[in-house]
């Protein structure tokens, strides 16, 4: 069965998008690294609920794995519906959900049921990934890039810190505060988002079903959206392997580490956020091809200096540093690569692009624990290496055409007094017009 043409909306007259303002932009940051992180907080805590379960370490491990299969089935399943129900309705549900899930894992009293519980948290903190392409939609053209990077930052560092604050917290009060905690967390940031947020209209109207079946059609026409998930999968593959196993490595010998010390080293990989804003610059003056390479090399050698610095806590903080800021350089480039394929469709293009590479990210957690506990850290090394060499050796099979014209050069804002640039079509997004309606009617 064909699916059903959208009707097109009738053609506004060209005028610059409004940037939106700073403390929107950072609302959404800010909302984006609370819910994200609600998938990491486990991470330091395995060590604990090994004990407390009296489960083995490799079945601990499959917390992770859980909470990610989650989020992949909330990115393929939940996420498209941004382009179908108005966002601000959609987070508040999700949002609700989460809490509940959360209060359910912090009082669970087996791991089943803690596991069944970080499985729908995980599938419901997808929130982020409705705020990326809400924030993509209020930016202008020109300054896209930088404001999605922004953006992220707030998302990557809530990835990183999540660990800092989850071993802090367990430290004081015990693993089960953390999640309750969490949940207070979202409720607050579901207030927030219900007050801050402009409405924003439905770009399709069409069935759910068939919404699927249209973003499985998105995977088929666009190569470049395939191409980018699966550099960023073999990326995030990495980069689980590598925070899912650390911990075992800092509190096992020389470093018997504390909760607290392991919380402390995740705080110093959390400089990679710092990245973020760059990663979007690079991308706004078409520099993404070759800084997608860039951060492939720094990505493999940076596991070269963890595999070398088993002993050296020196080596191993540079090498999370170096880890994180090339996966997070990979994600704002290919983001802002897929959502110059289709406006109307950013949603859908955004859960096809972090499903993909979040499944890489369980593959990464399970097979790195299995890995470390079979053979040790070496040979986790080198699966962290050989993971980004092998998207070096696919990106260097990369055509132009499937990379977007605009991805390939730099977009500037045409002056007002001139004829609009002739590669822009300046096009009116639902939010960016909610928000000017907004600013005129107070």
């Amino acid at each position: 069965m064909s699916l059903p043409v959208e009707p097109k909306t009738a053609q506004r007259p060209a005028s610059p998008a409004a940037t939106p303002p700073g403390w929107l932009v950072v609302l959404l940051a800010v909302a984006c690294g609370m819910t994200v992180a609600n998938l990491y907080y486990a991470q330091p805590l395995l060590s604990s609920l090994h004990v407390f379960f009296g489960i083995s370490t490799a079945a601990v491990g499959g917390l992770v794995t859980a909470t990610q299969i989650g989020y992949v089935a909330g990115m393929l399943l939940l996420v498209p519906l941004g382009d179908r129900i108005e966002k601000r309705r959609l987070v508040m549900i999700l949002l609700s959900v989460t809490t509940a899930a959360l209060v359910v894992a912090g009082t669970a009293t087996t791991f089943p049921v803690l596991l069944i519980a970080s499985l729908i948290s995980g599938a419901t903190s997808v929130v982020a990934q409705i705020l990326v392409p809400f924030a993509a939609g209020l930016a202008p053209d020109h300054a896209r890039g930088r404001i999605v990077g922004r953006v992220m930052s707030g998302l990557l560092t809530g990835i990183l810190l999540s660990r800092t604050l989850s071993s802090l917290v367990s430290e004081a009060a015990g693993w089960r505060v953390v999640y309750l905690g969490s949940a207070v967390l979202m409720a607050m940031l579901a207030l927030a988002l219900r007050s801050a947020l402009p409405q924003h209209a439905p770009s399709t109207h069409v069935p759910y079903c068939r919404l699927l079946r249209s973003t499985a059609r998105l995977v088929r026409t666009h190569p470049a959206l395939v191409r980018r998930g699966l550099y960023q999968a073999a990326m995030f593959s990495a980069f689980s392997a590598f925070w899912t196993t650390v911990s075992f490595v800092l509190t096992g010998p020389p470093f018997h580490y504390s909760g607290f010390g392991v919380g402390m080293f995740a705080l110093v990989g959390a400089g990679g956020a710092v990245v973020a804003p760059f990663a979007g610059h690079w991308a706004d003056r078409g520099l993404g091809r070759p800084m997608t390479a860039a951060a492939f090399a720094t990505a493999a050698l940076a596991f070269a200096l963890a595999g070398f610095g088993r002993h050296n806590i020196i080596l191993l903080a540079v090498a999370a540093i170096l880890i994180d800021m090339a996966v997070q350089t990979t994600l704002i480039l290919g983001q802002h690569t897929i959502y110059q394929l289709d406006a109307s469709a950013r949603a859908r293009l955004n859960s096809v692009y972090i499903a993909t590479f979040f499944a890489g990210g369980a593959f990464g957690s399970q097979v790195g624990s299995i890995i470390y506990h079979a053979h040790g850290w070496t040979d986790v090394t080198v699966l962290g290496a050989a993971l980004p060499l092998l998207a070096l050796l696919y990106w260097a099979t990369e055509r132009r055409a499937d990379t977007p014209a605009a991805s390939r050069q730099p977009v500037r804002p045409c002056p007002a007094a001139t004829a609009p640039c002739a590669p822009e079509r300046p096009t009116i997004t639902p939010a960016a017009d909610s928000l000017r309606s907004a600013r005129a009617n107070p």
